[in-house]
């Protein structure tokens, strides 16, 4: 799930409203990898290591503009 070089150029070069939009929508994917780690569900723990990566990112890149 890791963010690709060219996904990376796309969340750069995003509106602060899409860039908001994509941050919930990846805590939101945050918060089911979680809940289904719980009850056992998730095969590949590496994507929630690449999740929170790519939250961290979109985060740095907010703070950037303001």
């Amino acid at each position: 799930m890791g963010v690709k070089k060219s996904e990376f150029q796309q969340i750069k070069n995003a509106s602060e409203q899409e860039l908001q939009k994509r941050l919930f929508d990846y805590r939101e994917k945050l918060r089911k990898l979680k809940v289904d780690l719980f009850y056992g569900k998730v095969k590949n723990i590496k994507e929630i290591k690449d999740v929170k990566k790519t939250i961290a990112r979109i985060m740095t890149i907010l703070n950037k503009t303001i």
